[in-house]
């Protein structure tokens, strides 16, 4: 065992027992051996567990241990700090006994999340009466969960969650303006009434908290009865684990229940669509976990040689899937520049998964998806999950630039993972997060000016040029000034920057894959996938058809660029450096003097090193030598990279569709195929067909010439009209026709006349 970590046994599935001196015992369950290293945090730590426990939601669980020589109290871990502790005073012992054990849940409302929009009962202390009974009304204490500006909340699910509960205690209808994982903003609905509420996340701080609150309401409360927050998934989620335990669960029941713990009066067909939801999520997520997903892994990777296909079945019918395609993989690795922007999108109207996606960039600057997971929520054990499948995917011979907004651990899981790598902001999410700092005090003018002086902060090349607009944010906020400095300016200017982002801060990767998505359909996740393997494939084979008519050695947009600097270049003058023996330094002249290295391709104003093609200086400097500025151009915008990009397509897959007789492997079972698209439910409840709507009696007929009565049904006149028209005959000799030419087990249809 190595200095700075310990052998950990996990206990887990077992009870504890004290003794009449104290002491605790513990008994029962399974033991895993792992190993627990003292530089880890606290996220990598859970990781480890979970991953040796057969990747349990470690978030379910709390982890405690016994201080060395001492049995009876037991020491939870629960942040970094606690960690190092640990490791620190069993430093000397052999082993160290950790105990995974269930989060007690004591009178709580132990509810499901439904999806980011309908955020549901999770910490709400339920009231018990003298009997242990339950109060009418679980959300009596709901009315004081939003207190005011400055209430800290997890995350913005959490805060959707409260601001749920608000509602439905103080009976009022809301409405999202903003809603997304760094800032929801939502108002009342109620006719001129100014009820409005703010909350974001901080880079600076790790909290969400509330920043703008309106005292009170102008409307009237609503009435519960028609209480629009009681949506058919937020019903779906409530009782989905009930519904899971006991099938038989009537909408009566349902709409019982709700009134009694939440308060809020459901008609029948509320409850019956709520239970049909459920239904659906419990069975189709468990068929496409067992079935679907695992068949349509297997068809990625024959139909598409050395692609990435992994799909991780999970409790409770959730799972991750992991995909990336060969092509995809080749043209990141062969032609564009090592650079992957981290988002994660909220697949609508899916809205209970979650994309995570690692997108590049091409040689014009277009978006170039890599690969992407699908899983249940946003969280770091998912994406440092999703990190390391897309290492083991993607080539380690050159350090890769990660561009994201900092979330849900994403600063501890990168470095993690990938230790060479560097990590910077979003650039647009971090103008959005500036400007919910400047509140109602600034007018617009003002505003659009600050902004324009963070831009100019981010895009500054030299730590001078930073500084002088990070003064000129200073002189009119010192505020401001210190949140910029406190999100440390080396992750998002480039006058500190490590990393190479060659001109390209932000990806509008998440607005196109929302715009490929169909929303007029509720998908399954096999459909999901196969929807962005289409758009991938015709993305692929457009761009590639249409960089045949480039003649260019630059691709259109960084020969533009080019261009633009060689004009600019002309007036300049150039002087060799007289301290330089080699001749290959030279000073520039125009309103100051940068001194440009022709060999180590650097120039003083750092704009080359920065965006990859050479500045005015530099080219001024190129053109009196004789050379070409197109040698010098990072290899990254030429049209030979581009092509390479899309080298390689992207193949179908023929059967996804199909219905499972027409395949030829008659082992497969049918619920390995995606279901059919599922429309949205029409308005009123669904009409259920009879079983067989032909066989209904409409009427007796009387036969004109034989005087017997016949049944008319659909089948019995289906066959007079087709013997009809079959022999050419006349309506007078049709019933003739048929009394003599049906077969005998019709007989019994026909009876005499009284």
């Amino acid at each position: 065992m190595g200095k700075g970590e310990i052998v950990a046994v996990l206990q887990v599935g077992g009870e504890f027992s004290t003794d009449a001196d104290g002491l605790m015992s513990y008994s029962g369950g399974e033991a895993h051996a792992m190993l627990v290293k003292s530089d880890w945090t606290f996220s990598a730590f859970k990781h480890e567990i979970s991953s040796t426990l057969n990747n349990i939601r470690v978030d379910q669980f709390v982890f405690k241990y016994f201080l060395p020589k001492n049995k009876k109290t037991l020491i939870s871990i629960s942040n970094d700090k606690d960690l190092h502790r640990m490791v620190e005073f069993h430093a000397e012992s052999e082993t160290t006994y950790i105990y995974v054990m269930k989060k007690k849940v004591d009178n709580r409302a132990s509810i499901v999340v439904a999806d980011s929009g309908t955020p549901v009962d999770t910490t709400a202390v339920v009231p018990t009466t003298q009997d242990g009974s339950k109060r009418q009304k679980i959300c009596a204490t709901w009315k004081n969960v939003i207190t005011g500006v400055g209430q800290v909340f997890d995350g913005p699910k959490d805060f959707r969650d409260a601001l749920h509960k608000y509602a439905i205690a103080h009976k009022f209808h809301y409405r999202f303006i903003k809603n997304d994982s760094s800032r929801v903003t939502a108002e009342c609905t109620g006719e001129d009434c100014p009820w409005r509420i703010h909350a974001s996340k901080s880079p600076a701080k790790k909290q969400f908290m509330i920043k703008k609150i309106s005292e009170s309401h102008t409307c009237e409360s609503e009435t519960v009865k028609s209480h629009r927050l009681a949506s058919q998934r937020w019903v779906a989620s409530v009782i989905k684990e009930k519904l899971r335990d006991s099938p038989n669960y009537r909408p009566r029941d349902i709409a019982s229940d709700l009134q009694r713990e939440y308060g809020l009066c459901l008609n029948y067909s509320q409850a019956w669509r709520g239970r049909s939801i459920a239904q659906k999520e419990l069975h189709s997520t468990h068929d496409e976990v067992t079935s679907q997903l695992p068949w349509f892994c297997g068809r990625i990777m024959q139909t598409n040689p050395q692609s990435v296909a992994t799909v991780v079945p999970m409790e409770d019918s959730k799972f991750r899937l992991f995909v990336a395609f060969h092509a995809s993989l080749h043209g990141f690795e062969h032609g564009c520049r090592p650079l992957l922007f981290l988002d994660v999108i909220s697949a609508k109207p899916n809205k209970q998964w979650k994309l995570l996606t690692a997108t590049s960039v091409d040689s014009e600057g277009d978006v170039f998806p890599v690969a992407f997971a699908v899983v249940d929520d946003e969280s770091s054990e998912h994406w440092h999950w999703f990190l390391e499948q897309l290492k083991s995917s993607v080539s380690a011979s050159r350090a890769i630039t990660f561009i994201s907004n900092g979330e849900n651990g994403l600063w501890d899981e990168v470095p993690l993972v990938f230790p060479d790598s560097h990590h910077g902001y979003c650039v647009d999410y971090l103008i959005e997060e500036f400007k919910t700092q400047l509140d109602d005090a600034w007018t617009e003018e003002a505003r659009d000016v600050m902004v324009e002086h963070l831009k100019k902060a981010i895009y500054a090349c030299t730590v001078d040029e930073f500084n002088q607009y990070i003064e000129l944010i200073k002189g009119e906020s010192d505020k401001l000034a210190e949140w910029l400095l406190e999100i440390k300016p080396e992750r998002w200017s480039d006058a500190f920057f490590k990393g190479s982002r060659h001109g390209q801060y932000s990806c509008n990767f998440p607005s196109t894959i929302v715009e490929w998505i169909p929303t007029r359909y509720e998908l399954s996740i096999v459909q999901l996938v196969d929807i962005i393997r289409c758009k991938l494939m015709e993305m692929m084979y457009t761009r590639r058809e249409s960089s045949n008519a480039w003649a260019e050695l630059l691709t259109p947009a960084a020969n533009q660029k080019l261009q633009e600097e060689v004009s600019k270049a002309h007036t300049l003058n150039v002087i060799p450096s007289e301290s330089n023996e080699n001749g290959n330094v030279f000073k520039v002249c125009d309103d100051s003097v940068n001194v440009v290295n022709i060999d180590a391709w650097e120039c003083t104003c750092r704009k080359w090193h920065i965006s990859g093609l050479p500045c005015m200086h530099a080219i001024a400097v190129i053109e009196r030598i004789g050379h070409c500025p197109y040698d010098y151009c990072v290899k990254y915008f030429r049209t030979e990279c581009y092509r390479l990009t899309y080298s390689m397509s992207i193949n179908p897959i023929p059967d996804v569709m199909l219905p499972p007789a027409i395949l030829s492997d008659q082992s497969q079972s049918p619920v390995t195929h995606a279901t059919p698209i599922r429309t949205r439910r029409r308005v009123g409840r669904p009409k259920e067909k009879p079983a067989d709507p032909r066989i209904a009696i409409k009427r007796a007929v009387r036969c004109s010439r034989l005087t017997y009565l016949v049944v008319k049904s659909h089948i019995v006149m289906d066959a007079i009209e087709r013997l009809g028209r079959t022999w050419g005959h006349n309506e007078d000799e049709d019933d003739e026709l048929f009394c003599s030419s049906v077969e005998p087990a019709s007989a019994s249809m026909l009876s005499p006349s009284s």
